[in-house]
């Protein structure tokens, strides 16, 4: 390209401009550039000194799940006991939540904090899509009675905070660890709109890692008792298949804890059975 003739004193003088300044003047210097991507956009491709590189895409939040309609249960009138499982969400606890869709059965899961961050929630968000209910174990499984107002608060917080992030659920319930509680706990279980749920039927399974005897522990539930049941341990998880047939044979209905009490119990008061 020629440079511009500019006249002077009657002559003509060349000005030999900078080839950039003559390519931002009058872009045609080449074609457009595209723009640039933005490093920002999942699975963009950025380019840089010619180099193709494609970002990693950035996780999103779960899929929350759908609980299915509620169930017209009157436990004043059906037969009805609640299994409980602690401890949770471990390795065997898919293996239970197949048995207990098998069945047609509900129960409620105490969850540890811990054990939701460090297994996900793809478990926690099944339970709720089969219908079975959510209890706050504490985070780390630490006796709270024996924690600070602001220690026990913190496990029930951080709980409540986790399950409520990966499944959309707010939980109603609680299940102090070992049962320990006093009137601090049941205080800041009140504040935080928890009910403390205990039980009547301890098939002592954690003791015990035996599938016949936890199973014909079980088998001695009555009519509105809370059982309670630890999903963290293989033998548990055996034992439910036969449980669950010689409660059915006795014409019970497996609830979850909500729909034994017919709706939530009352935050900070104390529950062992119905």
């Amino acid at each position: 390209m020629r440079a511009p003739a500019l006249l002077s004193g009657g002559s003509v003088r060349v000005w030999v401009l900078p080839m950039a300044f003559l390519i931002g003047f009058t872009g045609v210097a080449g074609p457009p550039a595209d723009p640039p991507a933005d490093p920002g956009a999942p699975g963009e491709a950025a380019s840089a000194g010619g180099l193709v590189a494609v970002l990693p895409q950035r996780p999103g939040p779960p899929e929350l799940p759908t609980p299915p309609p509620a169930r017209a249960t009157d436990c004043a009138k059906t037969r009805c006991v609640a299994l409980t499982f602690d401890d949770g969400p471990g390795e065997h606890t898919g293996a239970l939540l197949d048995t207990l869709a098998a069945h047609r059965a509900r129960a409620t899961f105490f969850v540890l904090g811990g054990m939701v961050e460090q297994s996900g929630g793809e478990d926690l968000r099944r339970m709720v899509t089969d219908g079975h209910e959510l209890g706050n174990h504490g985070w780390s499984h630490t006796a709270l009675t024996g924690l600070s107002r602001s220690g026990i608060r913190s496990e029930l917080r951080r709980t409540q905070e986790i399950v409520e992030r990966e499944t959309g659920v707010r939980m109603t319930l609680m299940r102090p660890p070992y049962g320990a509680t006093d009137e601090r706990v049941a205080a800041e279980s009140r504040s935080q709109g928890l009910a403390q749920i205990l039980w009547s039927l301890d098939t002592m399974d954690w003791r015990d890692r035996d599938v016949a005897v936890v199973s014909r522990r079980a088998a001695k539930a009555t009519s509105g008792s809370i059982v309670l049941m630890h999903d963290i341990h293989l033998t548990t998880v055996k034992a439910v298949p036969k449980l669950l047939e010689n409660l059915a044979g006795k014409e019970f209905t497996f609830v979850t804890l909500s729909e034994l009490y017919g709706g939530a119990p009352s935050p900070g008061r104390r529950y062992t059975r119905r």
